[in-house]
C-alpha cells in the first residue's frame, strides 16, 4: 500500500521541500476523509473550509486542517469512535498514526490532531534529510453548533479508493469565509486569498447563513435585528479591507503556493481587493 501512496506523491511532481511536505500532508488528508466515510461519519457531518476547496474543487494552495460542520446541532458530539476508525484505516495503508481529542468538550469545535512520525522516512522524502525526526500533524475540527441553514452537496473521490463526501456547498462556503474575513481577531492572508478565489469563480454567499453566523459569533453576535443584505456586506468588507497590510498577508499564503500561483500575490493591494468586492458586488 505504501507504493500507492508513493506513486501520488510523484503526480505532485514537487520541486522543493515545502512542496514535498504540502504534498504529503494532503495525501494524509484523502486518507483520512476515506477513513471518515468508512466510519460513515458523513451521515452526520460536512466538509467545509479550505482544504475542501483544494481537494473537491481545486483551489491552487494547498492547506493544513480538515474542518467539517455537523449536519445537525449537536453537544454531545464525541471524535472518539472516529479516530480509532481513522487509525485502523491508516494502517491498512501500512502508516501508524496517533489520533487524539484535543481541546474540551464544552466548547463548540471539537479539535483532534493526527500525528505521524514514520512517513517521511517510509518515502524518502529531502525535508527528512535533516537528521532529525520529523512530525506530520493534521488539525481536525467540527463545529457542533453551526449557523443555519446551510446547504450541501455530495462528491465523488477516487483516491485512495472510490468513496463520498457531503460538504457544503459553495456558497455556504464562501459565506463562512466571509464571517472569518469580518469577525477573526488576527490577519490570515490565506482567508484573502480565498475570498478572491470564490469571487473569481463566480461564488456569491449565502447571506441567510452569513447573517445567522454573525449574530452567534463576533463583534454582530446577539444581534438580533442585523439584516444582511449586500449593501451591508459591500460596506464591512470595504472598512476591513482598508486596514489591511497587504504584504503581511501575502508573506502568509505564499508557503502554501507553488511559484506560477505565486507572482499573482504580487498585485494585493486596497486597490486589488475593492475591485474584487465590486465584481462579487455586481452579481
Amino acid at each position: 500500500m505504501i507504493e500507492m501512496i508513493r506513486e501520488k506523491l510523484r503526480f505532485y511532481g514537487a520541486t522543493s521541500a515545502v512542496e514535498e511536505e504540502n504534498a504529503i500532508k494532503e495525501i494524509i488528508q484523502e486518507i483520512a476523509l476515506y477513513a471518515l466515510w468508512r466510519g460513515d461519519f458523513f451521515d452526520r457531518a460536512l466538509f467545509q473550509g479550505s482544504t475542501s476547496l483544494r481537494i473537491l474543487h481545486r483551489l491552487p494552495r494547498f492547506s493544513e486542517d480538515l474542518d467539517f460542520i455537523l449536519r445537525s446541532p449537536d453537544q454531545d458530539f464525541d471524535w472518539t469512535p472516529y479516530l480509532e476508525i481513522l487509525v485502523d484505516v491508516f494502517e491498512h495503508f501500512g502508516l501508524k498514526v496517533e489520533a487524539q481529542p484535543r481541546g474540551k468538550m464544552e466548547q463548540a469545535v471539537r479539535e483532534a490532531v493526527l500525528k505521524d512520525n514514520s512517513i517521511a522516512s517510509q518515502l524518502d522524502l529531502t525535508f527528512a534529510d535533516t537528521g532529525r525526526p520529523r512530525t506530520i500533524r493534521i488539525k481536525l475540527g467540527i463545529d457542533t453548533n453551526p449557523p443555519a441553514p446551510s446547504g450541501e452537496d455530495t462528491i465523488f473521490l477516487d483516491f485512495p479508493a472510490d468513496y463520498e463526501v457531503r460538504h457544503q456547498d459553495l456558497s455556504s462556503s464562501f459565506a463562512l469565509k466571509i464571517h472569518a474575513l469580518l469577525c477573526r481577531q488576527y490577519l490570515k492572508g490565506r482567508d484573502w486569498y480565498d475570498f478572491s478565489w470564490y469571487v473569481a469563480n463566480g461564488v456569491t454567499p449565502n447571506l441567510v447563513h452569513l447573517q445567522a453566523g454573525l449574530r452567534q459569533i463576533g463583534p454582530w453576535q446577539g444581534r438580533d435585528d442585523l439584516e444582511i443584505e449586500m449593501e451591508w456586506l459591500v460596506d464591512a468588507l470595504r472598512t476591513r479591507i482598508a486596514v489591511i497590510d497587504w504584504k503581511a498577508a501575502g508573506q502568509d499564503v505564499s508557503r502554501f503556493l507553488r511559484p506560477a500561483e505565486l507572482k499573482s500575490v504580487g498585485l494585493w493591494s486596497e486597490t486589488f481587493f475593492r475591485a474584487r468586492l465590486e465584481k462579487m458586488a455586481k452579481r
